[in-house]
């Protein structure tokens, strides 16, 4: 009996899920996790030719990094979102932001993605900013893959590695492959589970470079060329057979033990092995779950939700991009979706695919694709997208900025470009913009002082507004949450020099202590006040 229509597009979707892998890659800033972005695009065939972070003048810049301000400083500040084929699987990668001012970008991109890889530098081994993602994950149980980078450079010990990894992060190591050598005399990776030497040979800057696989350690060759690492390796490799906890999917996939690969991104040594076995041990999309129910991948209806805004990725358009991770359902180009918090429907035909700011439309897609819809304003992060169902999805976080600064405007005439760029730079997430209930000042708020820079340097590029900042006393922002039947015009009446409204509307808490934060929540029995705020379509 032929299949139905129905059938056939459920069978579609199962195989479309089934080959979907999506994913994000944290680190420490400078641990090398834009140069392991292009290299895994390189592997790939998204791209031909890797670009040095740092870039030479007449060389490329990273395909990841494509705001000004990247390219001239050399660091991710913004998400970028990239789709490549491997091994017949649609690995779909997420590069955020290293720089610590910028993670509640990288926070809220965790909350799109299925697994996680970690690159460490293994001269430092496990840094602040890593502990601080890792428990993003933790909290998520996502799961988590290792990548120890910079062998070809002086580095710990791998043992030293391993033991700091556990020490640190609490989770069980199970590594994969092992180093042979390290520094200049690193010379390739031993693969553990197939259990092949594969030593690598010195290409052109930017493109890939040939594998010679040796065989075993037992292998003539493999003695041959290996030489005087042989014996040490050989032991390292007892002992961890020994003393290292075996591969469990269960553990892994709860991240409570991660898989650990080492090698040198720049020189694409182990960068293969961690890509195929990534391809094998990372979870196609998860289930999700909502304030109702938990949505299935394979359920037929569409829903999505927001979990990113990304302004003037075409300065030609003045366009503002919706990034969507589909949970469930699939996408077609032109169909109607319901936008959840407005009520209203919205015939999306120009849905869009990126490599990093290079877009094309999207005539289809499937749970865990990343989709950009344009739009002008109307969409917010954590908005819902669906069929017609009232769901809003859970877990999109926004944390209370620790620094504040007054903008300055140096031409009275440009207020409104300012509140435009202001509002729409703003609502990526990046940074938060506070209105006090007395005056018309506008405050920005952000967790570190790179995205005050950043902010004047869009401003100015994108805006055509020389605009400044100047400090404030201001250290401590909390959201308030008054209970029902309480008086809130007696309460803004009593506390208005320190009160504020946010970018959603919400009512803030701004104060130069703790102390004053304190006094105020003693003084309101069940008025909480919150340091983290959960983003929803309400």
């Amino acid at each position: 009996m032929p299949a139905t229509p129905d059938q056939a597009d459920q069978a579609i979707l199962h195989r479309e899920i089934a080959r979907r892998r999506t994913f994000a890659i944290i680190s420490h800033p400078d641990a090398g996790k834009t140069t392991m972005t292009e290299k895994l695009l390189l592997f790939g065939g998204a791209i031909h030719l890797a670009g040095a972070v740092k870039a030479k003048k007449n060389q490329k810049s990273a395909t990841s990094d494509w705001m000004a301000i990247e390219k001239e400083r050399g660091i991710s500040v913004s998400t970028a979102v990239m789709t490549f084929e491997y091994r017949g699987l649609q690995l779909n990668l997420l590069d955020t932001p290293g720089h610590n001012d910028f993670s509640e970008d990288t926070f809220r991109t965790l909350t799109a993605v299925d697994a996680v890889l970690m690159v460490i530098d293994a001269s430092k081994g496990v840094e602040t900013q890593t502990k601080k993602l890792l428990e993003v994950c933790r909290l998520k149980r996502t799961p988590v893959i290792t990548f120890m980078n910079k062998l070809d450079l002086e580095a710990m010990e791998p043992l030293e590695l391993l033991d700091n990894l556990e020490k640190e992060l609490h989770m069980t190591c199970t590594p994969m492959t092992w180093p042979i050598g390290k520094g200049k005399e690193f010379q390739g990776v031993y693969d553990l589970r197939d259990r092949t030497c594969n030593l690598y040979l010195a290409a052109e800057r930017g493109h890939k470079n040939e594998r010679e696989s040796l065989g075993d350690l037992g292998s003539v060759r493999a003695r041959e060329v290996i030489g005087k690492h042989l014996a040490q390796i050989t032991e390292e490799i007892e002992l961890l057979q020994g003393a290292s906890e075996p591969y469990d999917e269960k553990r892994f996939l709860r991240g409570q033990q991660t898989p650990v690969f080492f090698g040198s991104a720049l020189n694409n040594f182990g960068v293969k092995e961690l890509l195929d076995c990534f391809c094998d041990l990372a979870p196609p999309p998860q289930p999700r779950e909502t304030r109702a129910r938990v949505v299935e991948p394979e359920e037929p209806a569409f829903t999505g939700f927001v979990f990113k805004i990304q302004a003037n990725m075409d300065r030609n358009h003045r366009d503002r991009i919706a990034f969507v991770r589909v949970c469930s359902g699939a996408f077609r180009r032109g169909m109607t979706l319901r936008h959840v918090r407005t009520g209203k429907d919205l015939a999306v035909r120009n849905a869009m695919t990126f490599l990093a700011r290079d877009r094309s439309i999207v005539e289809s897609a499937f749970p865990g694709d990343i989709i950009g819809i344009p739009n002008h304003g109307t969409i917010r992060i954590a908005d819902t997208f669906s069929e017609g169902e009232a769901l809003q999805f859970t877990g999109v976080p926004n944390f209370a900025p620790e620094l504040f600064r007054r903008v300055r405007l140096k031409d009275p005439m440009k207020q409104k470009q300012l509140a435009k760029g202001l509002t729409e730079v703003c609502e990526e997430g990046a940074a938060q913009l506070f209105r006090p209930l007395i005056g018309a000042d506008w405050i920005v708020g952000a967790v570190g002082g790179l995205q005050f820079d950043v902010i004047e340097t869009r401003l100015r590029d994108e805006y055509n507004v020389d605009a400044g900042f100047e400090g404030l006393s201001l250290h401590v922002c909390r959201w308030v949450e008054l209970p029902a039947g309480f008086n809130r015009q007696k309460f803004e009446d009593a506390y208005t020099r320190d009160l504020y409204t946010d970018g959603h509307g919400h009512l803030c808490l701004l104060t130069e202590t703790r102390f004053r934060a304190d006094y105020i929540a003693d003084k309101n029995p069940g008025v909480l006040l919150r340091d983290t705020m959960e983003l929803h379509a309400a």
